[in-house]
């Protein structure tokens, strides 16, 4: 239906950069909100940051200043721009999208299988 593709995950040291890709793809009719969540094992999904339609970003407060969210609508592709990383940052990134396919023809969330970010010191 709809599948999220997602790059850029690796090692960092504190203080570092790195950039999170994620593109959709299949019967897609709509995509609302598009954006990044992250998980610690034995931890909940936390939410780290979304940008609607229009292009309006939300961050969560612990990366407020520091990621910066983007999305380019004719390629179904959001980018996370991550500086000034923390040991805290330390999780697997997934991508999330709310989108209406073809195959239902109502809004559902749509995961990424998950990209690792392992930030040192």
């Amino acid at each position: 239906q709809v599948h999220l593709v997602e790059s850029g995950g690796g090692l960092v040291q504190s203080g570092g950069s790195l950039r999170l890709s994620c593109a959709a793809s299949g019967a897609i009719v709509t995509i609302e909100n598009m954006g990044w969540y992250r998980q610690v094992p034995g931890k909940q999904r936390d939410f780290v940051a979304t940008i609607t339609r229009g292009g309006v970003p939300m961050y969560d407060d612990s990366v407020k200043g520091r990621f910066t969210l983007s999305r380019d609508n004719s390629r179904n592709t959001v980018y996370l721009q991550m500086n000034k990383l923390k040991p805290e940052d330390t999780a697997v990134y997934f991508c999330n999208a709310e989108a209406v396919s073809a195959m239902t023809m109502v809004q559902s969330d749509y995961w990424g299988q998950g990209t690792q970010v392992t930030v040192s010191q």
